[in-house]
């Protein structure tokens, strides 16, 4: 039981958060970073933070050639563990040829601290992810493929086909996005939840000095039954609050 429900705490999608200006290393080298704080940390709509406030920061570091490194830090919370952060590696190449842009990498979400009882499963695994976006003034179009060969929890091969849109406002510079995507288990039992439809729609609006806000709904079609009788798998309206660099 305790496996299957920290299992259930896992669900990148992250937060959205807007792309963070650059800073010139030189060399052809840039670095972007942020820090955020947000009401609720969910991962494909289902809460990591079991519904509570998270902290997170992200650094990326990118060379002229579209080759790039990366780090994500979250506060987290488990049930049935002691796993209270998560930390994720990244490294990628990300091309942009007029309006489209594509983005081909591997993840490793890693959780520092936990230590794995009896029963339990191993909580860290890798993805390939692809993401690509094309702009079309003031629309942008976005999708993102990812698959695990061992997904949360040693579950067995996990896929994630996302799709989704974001459309610029004249008014205040607010972005309107909407996602819809679906997320396939091998082993549902030890992952503990079926596989699953995720939707969300928020808004952003920038503010000044590099911050900005969200707020927006997030939901799966996972019921409080098939979630192990938690709440983290419900809808939920989540704001943040992201500071770029």
């Amino acid at each position: 039981m305790l496996k299957r429900l920290a299992a259930l705490a896992l669900g990148l999608g992250l937060i959205s958060a807007p792309a963070a200006a650059q800073v010139d290393l030189g060399a052809g080298f840039t670095i972007t970073g942020s820090a955020i704080g947000t009401t609720d940390y969910v991962f494909r709509n289902i809460s990591q933070t079991r519904n509570r406030p998270a902290a997170q920061g992200s650094v990326e570091l990118s060379h002229e050639t579209g080759l790039y490194v990366g780090a994500f830090a979250s506060t987290a919370t488990f049930v049935g563990t002691d796993a209270r952060q998560e930390v994720d590696l990244i490294a990628g190449y990300r091309r942009t040829i007029s309006s489209f842009t594509f983005d081909i990498s591997g993840i490793g979400y890693t959780y520092p601290g936990y230590d794995r009882q009896t029963g339990q499963q191993e909580l860290s695994f890798m993805e390939a992810m692809l993401k690509l976006k094309y702009e079309l003034d003031p629309v942008t179009f976005v999708g993102t493929a990812a698959y695990s060969p061992n997904f949360f929890g040693r579950s067995g091969d996990g896929y994630w086909l996302e799709g989704g849109v974001d459309v610029k406002l004249p008014v205040l510079d607010i972005v309107l996005s909407g996602r819809v995507g679906y997320q396939w288990i091998e082993r549902n039992a030890r992952f503990g939840a079926p596989d699953y439809f995720a939707y969300s729609a928020y808004a952003t609006i920038p503010i000044a000095y590099g911050f900005s806000a969200s707020a927006g709904y997030y939901g799966t079609d996972i019921s409080q039954r098939e979630c192990g009788g938690l709440k983290i798998c419900d809808g939920r309206f989540i704001a943040s609050l992201t500071w770029t660099f």
